[in-house]
């Protein structure tokens, strides 16, 4: 059974930091590419960083560009999305996915890409 679960969310300050964990199991990791998403209040969901199956290419929506971090450990299964200087914007219920093969640059953010979906996980930027 496929699982993904994401974990770190909270209630932080703006400017302040959070790291978000997806952990995976019930497929092979390693074939497997691992995209964040988030969806605020009203809003469609969008992409928000994506890590190729061999960890060595990774996307980035322009709003988290050079604040956001993405990374995977494959010995434990687990994606990481690394969020600093956060902004109310951030503000959302994060999202991670899992695809089978890789993705580029002109299809990472597509939700029907994706195979499989977490719960979810809220983030919330207040002061």
């Amino acid at each position: 059974q496929v699982q993904l679960v994401e974990s770190g969310g909270g209630l932080v300050q703006p400017g302040g930091s959070l790291r978000l964990s997806c952990a995976a199991s019930g497929f092979t990791w390693d074939y497997y590419t691992i995209g964040w998403f988030r969806q605020a209040p009203g809003k469609e969901r969008e992409g928000v960083s994506c890590i190729t199956n061999s960890g060595g290419i990774t996307y980035y929506a322009d709003s988290v560009k050079g604040r956001f971090t993405i990374s995977r450990d494959n010995a434990k299964n687990t994606v990481y999305l690394q969020m600093n200087i956060l902004k109310p914007e951030d503000t959302a219920v994060y999202y991670c996915a899992a695809r089978r093969g890789r993705l580029y640059s002109s299809s990472w953010y597509r939700i029907a890409e994706y195979d499989y979906w977490g719960q979810g996980t809220q983030v919330t930027v207040s002061s």
